[in-house]
């Protein structure tokens, strides 16, 4: 985790320097994140339902032509998934992460009307789980219960997930007249999440996401 914060604040450190010299904003964007699981083996791939969460992002937005940015930043990231059987037992387990990441997209800006861009892009990311929730329930023949529990991190067998995650994001939307934006992104994780893995399975993290955001 602080290999993970060194690099955001390297970025943001670097943006601030070139501020000096360009027209480079800061800005956030929160929203809500529909996230779940893609669970592979070999050519069959199955995803779980979604796990609604949160995620918080401060980045800067660094020109670097006449209509490409830079956008570094520092995120919070609420990611999981969620199961639920269709036997008897009706058996259901939710997962909820929390981590930190750092995002690196390169974005597009269009203008489409006078102090209104349409803005696309995409880009690297990197994170790690530094907290995590897993809540079980059953119920059959009138008989229920439930639980809840830390998940464990880590790569051993036992562990629930490793923590880190790397892939790519994809993000769109508008910005409006005074800073203001709204917007939507997608998250594609690259990283096997399953501990210990002998088998030929991955679990990988999918994330939608709908945000609202300022600049200044």
């Amino acid at each position: 985790m602080k290999k993970i914060i060194l690099i955001a604040a390297g970025f943001l450190f670097g943006s601030a320097a070139f501020a000096q010299v360009g027209t480079t904003k800061w800005g956030i964007r929160a929203g809500v994140n529909l996230a779940k699981y893609r669970v592979s083996n070999g050519d069959e791939a199955v995803s779980s339902s979604n796990s609604t969460n949160f995620q918080v992002t401060g980045y800067a937005d660094v020109p670097v032509g006449s209509y490409f940015w830079v956008q570094p930043g520092i995120s919070l990231q609420g990611k999981g998934g969620k199961w639920e059987s269709d036997d008897i037992a009706n058996v259901k387990r939710e997962n909820s992460t929390l981590e930190i990441g750092v995002p690196v997209n390169l974005v597009a800006k269009l203008p489409i009307a006078q102090g209104t861009n349409f803005y696309m892009g995409a880009g690297p990311y990197i994170s790690y789980a530094v907290s995590g929730r897993q809540k079980s329930s059953a119920s059959v023949a009138g008989a229920s219960g439930s639980s809840e529990r830390d998940i464990e991190f880590g790569n051993s067998n036992g562990d629930d997930l490793r923590p880190f995650d790397a892939g790519v994001n994809f993000l769109a939307g508008f910005e409006l007249g005074g800073g203001f934006q709204v917007g939507a992104g997608y998250g594609l994780g690259l990283t096997d999440l399953a501990p210990d893995n002998s088998s030929n399975s991955t679990l990988k993290n999918r994330v939608l996401s709908f945000n609202v955001g300022f600049s200044f």
